[in-house]
Parts: structure tokens; C-alpha cells; sequence
């Protein structure tokens, strides 16, 4: 009786494990909606790459204990400034540039930055806000955010500011992490974003390009880099091993529907639920993320770093040149 079953919980065992690999490699490309949630949390360490903070944090999942801090200064009467590079940006009453950031939504208006994202990128108050010259009033509203204040928001974008511009004029969050850019008078990004240059046009959720070093590589909605993490696993879960912190430096690549992409491989093309609530995509069930010190499109300053870190191919394969 023992050896019947333990042959019939092996047998058992071996299916699950089956089921669970055939889910994320199956060949047809499920929704990029399908969630893992099962996905659990996992220790580990990260490469370290200098300085950059970039918080392309989408963590709307965090803790109100985590998202509470000092209260955020009122944005007063808004103005239109002019910046060299990036043309007309708006900023709050005291000259500081006002953000938005893409993982968010505008219609309907909603914040997914929270906890240590809302840390770098304060949001801006709704209380006070009015327009200055050249502001139409009616792009102005409001959104609740997750912990009941009310956040600013110009033609449907939740704006923040940046922690890092100290002085009026500085716009040193644009374009951070690929995800962070400077508001224009009626929501959207100053200069057409990319880092001040055009935005990229009509690019899909995920493509590809070709880098002149590194061959064909995988490249976002805003044509910056996609990287892998080796320490991440893909079966027959995809976990990521890249927490707190390191989000700041690598910002999780969120979900793409399957016919939002182009040139990459539809095989184990799907999203998961992180232990911290936020949706994250894979290629080939392996986590993807952007690097916080890649500026602008074509950008490969992550390649290598740590020797953990890696673009990605279009099989979802590390590229390690």
C-alpha cells in the first residue's frame, strides 16, 4: 500500500508540474490580461549601475504605510514656461516642472505610483491648483489616489513632480526610465517625449530593432531597451527576483495585449501578478523590465551590468555579447 502511493502521488506531482509548463509555453499567445498569480516572493540580489535613481515604479499595490509621507507642497497658480530642448512645459507656481508618468492611465484618470515611486515622484495636490496664462482651466481635474488625496491632473494624466529638480527650470526627470516625462499645457508630453526628441511613432507595446553591436533586440511602446534578469525564474512560474530598490533601477515592463507587438516570439507571451500587486510582462515567461539610466531610445546602458543583467532577444534569450 506505502509504494502504491507514493507511485500514485509522484504520478500526481509529475501532471501538475506538466500542466504548469505546458500554461506558460504553450504555443498559442494567451492575453497578455492572463495573470500568474501564483507567483511568489523571492529573495535575491541585483547589479548595482552607479547612481541613477529612475523610479519607473508602478506599485499600486503598496502598503498605506509604506505610501505615507511629508505632505506635498501646493501647486498654486500653473505657468507655461519655455524649455530650450523641450519647448513648452508646465510647471507650479514655483517654477518646478510638472510630470506625468505612462504607466498610468487618463481615462479614467488613475495614479499607479505609489509607496517609494511617490517617494521620488511626489504627486502634486489638486487642492489649490489653478491655471495661469495659457492653461485651459477645463483640463484641469482631480484624481483620489489609493491612500484618499486628491492628486492634480492636467487633460486626464495624474502630474508629479521630481524629486531630484531643485531649482525652477530643471527637468531632470524627463525621460527617466523611459516612463517619466515633462508635461505639456493640455497632458501631453512636452517635446513628444523620448528624451526630448520626437516620440517614438506609432511603435507597438513591444518590437524590435536592430543595435548595431548587439543585433535584433526588444524595444517598448517608447522604443527604449528591454532587459532580462538571470537571476528571475521562468517555470513553471515566472517569479521576479527583482524587488524593492532594485525596481527603481530596472522598472517592470507592464502588460501588452499579444496583437500590440511586432517581431517578437507569441510563445510564452503573457503577464503575472508580482508579490507586491503590480501586472508585469514576459517574453517566453521570462520577467522584462527597462533600465532607469537608459535616457533615450536606443540606449543599451544596462547591457551586462552585474553580469546579471541582459537585453533581450526576441525568443526572450539573453543576448550576451
Amino acid at each position: 500500500m506505502k509504494t502504491s502511493w507514493r507511485s500514485a502521488s509522484l504520478v500526481a506531482s509529475a501532471a501538475a508540474v506538466l500542466a504548469l509548463t505546458t500554461a506558460c509555453g504553450q504555443e498559442a499567445a494567451p492575453s497578455a490580461s492572463s495573470q500568474n498569480v501564483g507567483a511568489t516572493a523571492a529573495a535575491g540580489g541585483y547589479g548595482s549601475a552607479g547612481t541613477g535613481i529612475g523610479s519607473g515604479l508602478g506599485n499600486g499595490g503598496a502598503s498605506p504605510s509604506a505610501s505615507a509621507a511629508a505632505p506635498a507642497a501646493s501647486a498654486g497658480k500653473l505657468a507655461v514656461v519655455t524649455n530650450p530642448e523641450l519647448g513648452k512645459v508646465l510647471t507650479d507656481s514655483g517654477g518646478l516642472t510638472l510630470y506625468r508618468f505612462d504607466t498610468d492611465t487618463a481615462e479614467p484618470p488613475k495614479s499607479s505610483c505609489d509607496g517609494d515611486c511617490a517617494k521620488t515622484w511626489p504627486p502634486v495636490p489638486a487642492d489649490d491648483a489653478t491655471a495661469g496664462d495659457g492653461i485651459d482651466k477645463s483640463l484641469l481635474g482631480e484624481v483620489t489616489r489609493s491612500d484618499g488625496s486628491k492628486q492634480l491632473t492636467v487633460g486626464g494624466w495624474p502630474a508629479y513632480r521630481y524629486v531630484k529638480d531643485v531649482n525652477a527650470g530643471d527637468v531632470n526627470g524627463q525621460g527617466v526610465g523611459g516612463k517619466w516625462y515633462a508635461l505639456a499645457s493640455d497632458g501631453k508630453k512636452a517635446g513628444g517625449g523620448g528624451g526630448g526628441g520626437a516620440e517614438a511613432a506609432d511603435l507597438p507595446g513591444l518590437s524590435t530593432r536592430q543595435d548595431p553591436n548587439l543585433g535584433e533586440i526588444v524595444v517598448d511602446k517608447n522604443g527604449m531597451t528591454v532587459y532580462r534578469f538571470i537571476k528571475d525564474v521562468a517555470w513553471p512560474d515566472p517569479i521576479s527576483k527583482c524587488e524593492g530598490a532594485c525596481l527603481e533601477k530596472w522598472p517592470a515592463v507592464a502588460p501588452v495585449e499579444a496583437n500590440d507587438t511586432k517581431g517578437i516570439e507569441k510563445k510564452g507571451l503573457m503577464s503575472f501578478t508580482r508579490p507586491d500587486g503590480v501586472k508585469q510582462q514576459t517574453i517566453d515567461c521570462w520577467p522584462i523590465y527597462t533600465f532607469a539610466q537608459d535616457k533615450a531610445p536606443g540606449d543599451t546602458n544596462g547591457q551586462g551590468v552585474g553580469g546579471t543583467w541582459y537585453v533581450v532577444a526576441p525568443d526572450g534569450k539573453p543576448i550576451k555579447k
